[in-house]
């Protein structure tokens, strides 16, 4: 399997509880509460791990609460490169609802120096020369601190490395990202469609979002739309991905685990329509239940036959002569 770096700039401790309906002002009893080390790049490298890759994890963690991030990275086998800054990693509250809905209450978390981001970019480089990753995944929001005029330049920094790098990120640092031409991004239709001046509610101003943000020089062009699934254009073809129907509890990371589950498919040299399938059912079935995707599952297989994926070649030339 492969190496790879997934870097999270601003992770945190998720608390997260499953109720059957959030009543305001009431006090709630969830069925299912769950504490752990979260942030998307940490999720990302949760999966990859799971699926049996080499891992290094990287990013911020305040120094006072790493305790469960030193956990996690011990169960999953994952090599801890993050820099311990002072105070705390920020604490996220969850509120999943059985009809799926999640309501998110994020904390602010730490306030990162010029001088800290020296020292990632640093840490990073020593790791790399060391052993040398197959790809870098940075995954989530900016920190207090970080610019995004900073995170350009770090992006700049990561891409002169020639190791394919993987974006995901929303708001203003994804308009950043896209500009510095990352091999692949993942944003949704609503994280894109500012950049994308319209709204991208209709299939085919998916396809044509899609096909622009793979024009401007990102090779793997990966559009989420959840139960409508997945646009992917790359110079192999735009396939789009339908995945099948399930009893959503927990959304969190769904889109995680797709990232990861392309990547593996990706670096394992898998068919495209393979490799497409296997990511959506992973994280169809990863929005079961809190926490990542489990290729394991006893009903895994059906998800993947489940699965629909198709080719969209005809459908982008109708699109572009109409």
């Amino acid at each position: 399997m492969a190496h790879v770096m997934s870097i999270t700039l601003n992770p945190a401790i998720d608390l997260a509880f499953y109720l059957d309906q959030l009543m305001l002002g009431a006090v709630n009893r969830p069925a299912e509460s769950q504490l752990e080390a979260a942030g998307k790049g940490v999720n990302v490298a949760r999966m990859l791990a799971v699926l049996g890759h080499q891992v290094t994890a990287s990013g911020f963690l305040g120094e006072d609460n790493d305790g469960p991030f030193r956990h996690v990275f011990k169960t999953y086998g994952i090599k801890d490169a993050f820099v311990r800054v002072p105070g705390q990693t920020r604490i996220n509250t969850k509120l999943a609802e059985s009809d799926g809905r999640v309501t998110d209450i994020n904390g602010p978390g730490v306030s990162i120096s010029e001088a800290d981001i020296q020292t990632l970019l640093q840490t990073l480089q020593q790791h790399i020369q060391h052993q040398r990753p197959e790809a870098i995944v940075l995954a989530g929001s900016l920190p207090q601190g970080i610019s995004t005029d900073t995170f350009g330049q770090c992006l700049q920094t990561l891409k002169a490395t020639g190791i394919p790098l993987w974006l995901d990120t929303s708001g203003p640092a994804l308009t950043t990202a896209i500009a510095q031409q990352p091999a692949a991004i993942k944003p949704n239709e609503h994280e894109l469609a500012e950049w994308a001046g319209m709204p991208l509610s209709h299939q085919r101003y998916r396809l044509e979002a899609a096909q622009r943000l793979h024009q401007s020089g990102i090779e793997h062009a990966l559009l989420s739309a959840g139960a409508e699934g997945v646009l992917w254009v790359s110079s192999a073809g735009i396939w789009q991905s339908t995945p099948p129907q399930v009893d959503a509890r927990n959304t969190v990371s769904a889109g995680d685990t797709f990232m990861a589950g392309m990547l593996h498919g990706l670096l394992n040299q898998h068919a495209p329509d393979d490799t497409l399938r296997f990511a959506t059912a992973l994280s169809a079935e990863s929005v079961r239940h809190l926490g990542v995707g489990d290729p394991q599952a006893s009903d895994f297989t059906t998800l993947l036959n489940l699965t629909q994926v198709e080719s969209m070649d005809n459908a982008a030339t109708e699109s572009s002569l109409s």
